[in-house]
């Protein structure tokens, strides 16, 4: 997996480097100290998979930074690495569909399996983030949109942990049908990732916790 990191803190990334020297399937192909160096890097011929975020940095900070990379190159996968953990900060980062979120203070063994889970196409945010998220959503009073039945069976089934392809079986249709499903949900509901279908799920009931 290629590997960019985008953090003005040098330090930082050395450290980062560092760890990602041990891991044998990742790779970092460049860095950035700012948000808009980055964008300019993406902009050439080699592509990251996932994007190593800072926040808060020059020029293009990492908002801006996920806003344009979401837009651009949806095949690109983000986790945000921060000190920043208040509410608008990850709300706003979780609805533009970044796939990870750790803080910068998390141990080696968790950076190392957010690379992986999300190097498998799934989400990984950490411990303190889910508190964030979850209070969040259910803190705030639910919005009433009527969904059908498949709908209906697609959020329950992915609050189970199951992957489209696994849904797809259980639902007995094809996969083509159900990323139908996920992105008319992503429509409709408003949300840009399978984690905001979840949180959905969960504030609305649909699925208990």
């Amino acid at each position: 997996m290629k590997i960019a990191l985008a953090d003005d803190h040098q330090l930082f990334r050395s450290g980062l480097r560092a760890m990602l020297k041990d891991l044998e399937d990742f790779e970092i192909i460049y860095e950035a100290d700012n948000g808009q160096e980055l964008l300019d890097k993406i902009s050439g011929k080699l592509k990251p998979d996932i994007i190593l975020l800072d926040i808060k940095m020059p020029q293009t900070n990492g908002f801006e930074a996920v806003v344009f990379i979401k837009e651009h190159y949806p095949s690109i996968k983000i986790i945000v690495l921060s000190m920043f953990s208040d509410e608008a900060s990850v709300m706003k980062m979780v609805k533009e569909g970044v796939e990870g979120y750790l803080l910068k203070d998390a141990n080696k063994q968790e950076f190392v399996d957010a690379l992986r889970t999300v190097s498998e196409n799934e989400v990984y945010y950490s411990t303190a983030i889910n508190k964030v998220i979850q209070k969040s959503f259910i803190s705030k009073k639910p919005i009433t949109i009527k969904l059908n039945e498949n709908e209906t069976k697609f959020l329950t089934l992915l609050c189970q942990q199951m992957s489209n392809k696994e849904i797809a079986e259980k639902m007995n249709l094809s996969i083509r049908t159900i990323d139908g499903y996920r992105d008319q949900l992503f429509e409709k509901l408003n949300v840009k990732s399978r984690i905001g279908l979840v949180l959905y799920a969960i504030k609305n009931k649909i699925v208990s916790i």
